[in-house]
């Protein structure tokens, strides 16, 4: 299957975004922090999913990323398709040439498989995740470590101190 790190990170990134609507417009460094995601990486994926209509943005103070629409109107199948990625895990990428100019013996089996997974990902949303007790939870967590983690830096910034070479 053809599901490369762009669509698992997009379906992340917007994950992390429906969790978090209520507090307004979600920066990127945020989202960044949170799920370990390069920065510059989440900007070319959100503009992507800009353009395809699944997220909006805020410019200026307090501005950021929010979901054009409720997080159960937005499928993972959606947000996949919208990074340029494809639900395909038949060897020709599904032109039908796997073997030679021909089909190969196995290539609707292939199809037949890239098309449920793709009607499985199309039956999920965005809620239907973020209602999940494990999605959550895991959230919490992530929320909790960033908070820890935040002072320290802040603190260590405030002295001078180099916290980026050994034995700082």
């Amino acid at each position: 299957m053809r599901l490369t790190t762009k669509g698992r990170y997009a379906v992340t990134a917007m994950l992390d975004l429906a969790i978090h609507f209520d507090k307004g417009p979600i920066s990127l460094a945020g989202i960044s922090e949170r799920q370990e995601i390069s920065l510059s990486y989440l900007e070319q994926l959100f503009t992507k999913l800009r353009r395809k209509g699944l997220v909006k943005s805020t410019r200026g103070p307090g501005g950021g990323y929010s979901l054009s629409r409720s997080a159960y109107d937005i499928a993972i199948a959606d947000i996949i398709t919208a990074v340029d990625e494809k639900v395909d895990t038949t060897r020709c990428g599904g032109l039908g040439n796997c073997q030679g100019d021909e089909r190969c013996l196995t290539h609707e089996l292939w199809t037949s498989l890239s098309d449920q997974i793709y009607s499985f990902l199309a039956g999920i949303s965005l809620g239907q995740l973020t209602a999940r007790k494990e999605v959550q939870e895991r959230a919490q967590k992530q929320t909790t470590n960033v908070q820890k983690v935040k002072p320290d830096t802040e603190q260590n910034e405030e002295s001078g101190l180099d916290t980026t070479s050994p034995g700082a």
